[in-house]
């Protein structure tokens, strides 16, 4: 697993391909600029062109925090996963005190990613089970159109990704492995944030 096999997109943050470290051959640490003064910031996390996993592993993503007091290895917290049939992910996550945000992301076995996902969205329901009920009598109800937008952008922003850098795919090697050359990736956001800064609006129209 030689080749990049994971992008990110933090809000108003160029992709990110490169991990920062790499502990294991299954195993990437990416260190993530905040936006500035953000104390959490909206991250996108998708398969990049052309990678499909070994069959039956997934993979497994986590927000790694700074060891606790008396601790000696950094914490991690698993926020979902990505696999076949879900090739992308928004995460909101936080910033932690160097001002950047450390994500891992870890091949493991699907199933196991499959029942902590499981296990993620019942315990997500019933915390939301509980605030519903709490805001039962509330003026103003509890929406999720902000969330709903939020993934619409992401998507818009991977597609638009996905869509300019198919066509710079190639393949190498005896066994004919599909790839994507780094400055292709710089070629992209050059073209998207320039678009971004003279139109702002047009991830919202969903051109």
């Amino acid at each position: 697993m030689s080749q990049p096999l994971f992008g990110l997109v933090a809000a108003g943050q160029p992709v990110i391909i490169t991990p920062t470290e790499s502990p294991t051959p299954t195993s990437f640490i990416y260190a993530v600029p905040a936006p500035p003064s953000k104390t959490s910031s909206h991250i996108v996390v998708f398969f990049l062109p052309g990678v499909a996993l070994v069959d039956g592993t997934a993979a497994a993503i986590y927000l790694v925090t700074p060891p606790a007091p008396g601790q000696t290895a950094p914490n991690s917290k698993f926020l979902g996963g990505i696999g076949p049939g879900k090739e992308s992910a928004i995460f909101k996550v936080g910033v932690d005190n160097t001002g950047q945000i450390v994500l891992g992301v870890s091949v493991e076995p699907a199933a196991s990613v499959a029942e902590r996902m499981e296990q993620l969205s019942a315990a997500k329901q019933a915390s939301s089970s509980s605030s519903e009920a709490a805001a039962a009598g509330a003026l103003v109800p509890v929406s999720q159109a902000q969330t709903q937008q939020e993934v619409a952008l992401a998507q818009r922003i991977i597609k638009s990704a996905f869509n300019f850098l198919a066509s710079y795919s190639g393949q190498v090697g005896p066994n004919g492995v599909e790839v994507v050359p780094l400055r292709a990736f710089e070629e992209w956001w050059r073209r998207f944030e320039g678009r971004i800064r003279a139109d702002p609006g047009f991830l919202e129209r969903g051109e």
